[in-house]
């Protein structure tokens, strides 16, 4: 059974990813992400990923290691995870009633093989229009200040998102479609990942 290596500590890409049939082994890369930089916010999501895949590769002698990096792309620029409660609840008054890109690079390692695949998932966000006090109350919940765009749709966030185009699951950090793909790019069909296959 190839081992399925999680580079990330997103508890939402854990849960889809057993959620689709793999157990994933979590080794989180430690990536400096303020080091990283990039000409568009696609470009920078996709060289999170794939600094955070190559670190943990490095250290393995086989299995596959996926990285991902999420953020939110609004007036072409980059938002990941807001620093703090005020930040969040700017960014909130400023993306209610418009509409962002939800942006996760993926990279796949195929570490034994020495192959590497990578591509950039996007899924369009309705936002919804929240009262200031409905922001305050969503912040204080404390969930927008651990994800990038300083939302979800599975949580408290999910009130205050009108609708998506593009996969939703690419919203919550990892796009199950886009990951098939890249296994596939590398020889490796999902089906035969799954637990118990």
């Amino acid at each position: 059974m190839t081992e399925i290596v999680l580079a990330s500590a997103s508890p939402a890409r854990l849960a889809l990813l057993r959620g689709a049939g793999l157990d994933p082994k979590v080794i989180v890369s430690g990536v400096d992400e303020e080091a990283v930089v990039a000409d568009s916010p696609s470009e920078l999501c996709l060289a999170l990923a794939r600094a955070k895949a190559s670190v943990v590769a490095r250290e393995l002698t086989g299995g596959l290691v996926i990285g991902c990096d999420s953020m939110l792309e609004l007036d072409g620029q980059a938002y990941g995870k807001p620093s703090s409660a005020q930040e969040a609840a700017s960014r909130w008054r400023s993306m209610r009633g418009r509409e962002g890109r939800l942006l996760t690079g993926h990279c796949v390692i195929d570490v034994a093989g020495g192959r590497e695949v990578s591509e950039v998932g996007a899924t369009s966000v309705r936002f919804g229009t929240p009262t200031d006090a409905e922001i305050d109350a969503y912040i204080a919940t404390g969930e927008p200040l651990r994800v990038a765009g300083a939302f979800t749709l599975d949580g408290p966030g999910g009130w205050f998102v009108d609708g998506i185009d593009g996969d939703h699951g690419n919203v919550l950090g990892i796009s199950l479609p886009l990951l098939r793909r890249l296994f596939a790019a590398l020889g490796v069909s999902v089906a035969t990942l799954w637990q118990g296959a």
